[in-house]
């Protein structure tokens, strides 16, 4: 099997009707915005299921209309413009961080790329344009979006909205170079950035399996790209009040909402698009059944592999704490880019001597020959690092003042909290023992005792 570029054909894009790119586009938002709502109500309703808990249950049965009542009652609440902000920037950041949070849905394959559906008689594809360099305009737009978060805290001329918005900005850059670095692995397989033609890749046999380290990666990174739990630093209540958007209300707090649950629905369909088959139907239905990637079926099986990968945003959400900023920095430096850095020379040189026509047996052979070397080489690093860290440890710890800075702080590794002065009671308190005393327990304990006496 040779590895080439392959010259997408995407000549079947941008012949449609102007008014079919428009009812495209029409359908993309809706899209978005029907998920986002079915998104929050499904997202309260799992979590109060795991924490044993009821849930919204009192708008529309079952309190399916309870995404509604909240945008209902963010709109009519007071638009609040603090003193201090500068108002412009204020205004416009909202609208800075929705806008590219539904552009990247425009290259998302929805089915397959020919004139698979017809839409008043007129066929096209279940798309709405795609690009040779689909995924990098992915990439771009969600740049793009951080910049909303960033200028949000600036602007808002107070000091907890600020440091939310530059931990987004670390947190941004932290994550999207492994990402970028997942990405890479799929255009190596694939041999093009186009989306279409990664999900056409995947006919034989999804990426997830073929890739299952750059999936995982992708996978942290993108609840990380997205800030949430447990990496929604940017908005942590816990030490920042709200983080980013502690100083907005009404419609563009509910802006800053939207955008968050729209980037989840983003990036879970750029993993199913990437790693997933895209709307390609799961294993032992295209088996036995030929039909299930024609048609209106794709969009079926791209919705299912969607709204799973939602749900386990709302499982991480109900299962993990949030965890300190210093572990998510070094989870991002120390443990994500290195390991998408390897994974993707690996990648590189399996394809490499793939096409230099060597068999299965000697690739996987080198593989984990050069796997045991680095697992060698980090053992060997992390004995020399510990006797160095046990040299250079001081005989006593130094002492730590946790409200050294005016405020409390929690203490970093290898320090400790002073104990806490207790309270000596002022007299012993007796047990008192339930029940008579002529429990067996009572007895026996009395019988020795008097034996004893």
């Amino acid at each position: 099997m040779s590895l080439y570029l392959a010259a997408e054909d995407l000549s079947m894009f941008g012949r449609d009707p102007w008014w079919l790119v428009v009812v495209k586009a029409v359908f993309c938002f809706a899209f978005l915005m029907v998920t986002v709502l079915f998104s929050i109500v499904w997202e309260r309703k799992v979590v109060a299921w795991m924490q044993l808990r009821i849930g919204p249950n009192r708008h529309g049965p079952w309190g399916m209309l309870q995404s509604l009542a909240d945008g209902i009652k963010l709109m009519l609440k007071e638009d609040v413009i603090v003193k201090r902000a500068d108002k412009v920037v204020y205004v416009l950041a909202p609208v800075v961080a929705a806008i590219p949070a539904f552009m990247a849905i425009a290259v998302i394959p929805f089915g397959p790329a020919g004139n698979e559906i017809s839409i008043f008689g007129q066929r096209t594809t279940m798309q709405l344009t795609d690009l040779p360099i689909a995924m990098l305009y992915i990439l771009a737009v969600a740049s793009v979006g951080i910049y909303g978060i960033v200028l949000a805290g600036w602007s808002s001329g107070s000091t907890y909205p600020l440091l939310g918005g530059l931990r987004s900005a670390a947190q941004m850059i932290s994550y999207e170079i492994a990402m970028g670095a997942a990405f890479a692995s799929v255009f190596l397989y694939s041999g093009s950035m186009s989306t279409s033609a990664i999900v056409e890749a995947q006919q034989d046999r999804w990426y997830i399996v073929l890739l299952p380290v750059s999936f995982v990666i992708y996978i942290v990174t993108m609840v990380g790209e997205t800030n949430r739990a447990p990496f929604d630093m940017p908005e942590s209540e816990g030490d920042l009040v709200g983080g980013f958007n502690t100083e907005y209300s009404s419609i563009k707090f509910a802006l800053f909402m939207l955008a968050e649950y729209v980037n989840m629905v983003t990036v879970s369909a750029v993993s199913v698009t990437l790693f997933l088959g895209g709307w390609r139907a799961p294993w032992p239905i295209s088996t036995f059944w030929e039909g299930a990637n024609h048609g209106w079926w794709p969009m079926l099986w791209f919705v299912v592999k969607v709204l799973l990968l939602l749900f386990f945003f709302i499982w991480l959400r109900g299962t993990l704490p949030r965890v300190r900023y210093d572990q998510l920095m070094k989870l991002g430096w120390k443990v994500l880019l290195p390991v998408s850095v390897v994974w993707l020379m690996m990648v590189a040189t399996v394809r490499t001597l793939r096409n230099e026509n060597y068999d299965f047996a000697e690739i996987a052979l080198y593989v984990a020959g050069v796997v045991v070397v680095l697992f060698l080489l980090s053992v060997v690093a992390d004995i020399f690092r510990d006797r160095a860290e046990a040299q250079d440890q001081p005989a006593e710890p130094a002492a730590f003042d946790p409200m050294a800075g005016g405020f409390p702080v929690p203490p970093l590794p290898g320090q400790t909290l002073p104990p806490v002065p207790r309270r000596r009671p002022r007299r012993e308190r007796e047990l008192i023992v339930s029940g008579g005393s002529d429990t067996d327990s009572d007895g026996s304990s009395n019988g020795k005792e008097a034996s004893d006496g």
